[in-house]
């Protein structure tokens, strides 16, 4: 369960319902903060609202922890040169340092390069170094993490 795509994600689902957050929150019973605050991902709504979420938005509980995201943009790791500058450093930005260096962990050298120009103040071998080897799976975890965040963020520049 990652908080970023989740809180992304339930800010995407209002703004696709034409909701404020006022709305929503009147539609839900609780205070605008506590939208607010699962859209920056502070905290998740509790059992109850992610059910009153579910009936509203006409989706699964499971899909608001779990969403999948639909590719807008790019659907590999190794397309992400294709994205917008700016709009890719506003993606990345919600990633830490480590994180992104996981993922490059699989990437190609093109790719690595790429990361290594637009985040130049990042010494991504260092941080590798530091972090040793990682499991298959963590670095695929990221990768798609990040192209979903890439996705959701076209998606969200479409409403």
């Amino acid at each position: 369960m990652n908080m970023k795509i989740i809180s992304r994600y339930l800010q995407f689902l209002r703004k696709s319902r034409c909701y404020t957050q006022d709305d929503l929150a009147k539609r839900l019973n609780v205070s605008r903060q506590a939208v607010s605050k699962w859209e920056t991902g502070t905290t998740v709504p509790d059992l109850e609202i992610l059910l009153k979420l579910s009936k509203l938005y006409d989706i699964t509980i499971n899909d608001i922890l779990e969403p999948k995201i639909l590719p807008q943009r790019i659907d590999d790791f190794e397309q992400i040169s294709v994205v917008p500058e700016k709009e890719l450093k506003e993606t990345l930005n919600q990633f830490d340092t480590t994180s992104l260096a996981i993922a490059l962990m699989g990437a190609s050298p093109e790719v690595n390069i790429f990361f290594e120009k637009i985040l130049p103040d990042i010494d991504f071998e260092t941080v590798r170094n530091h972090i040793g080897r990682v499991r298959v799976e963590s670095v695929e975890d990221m990768q798609n993490q990040i192209i979903s965040m890439i996705n959701l963020h076209a998606i969200d520049n479409e409403i």
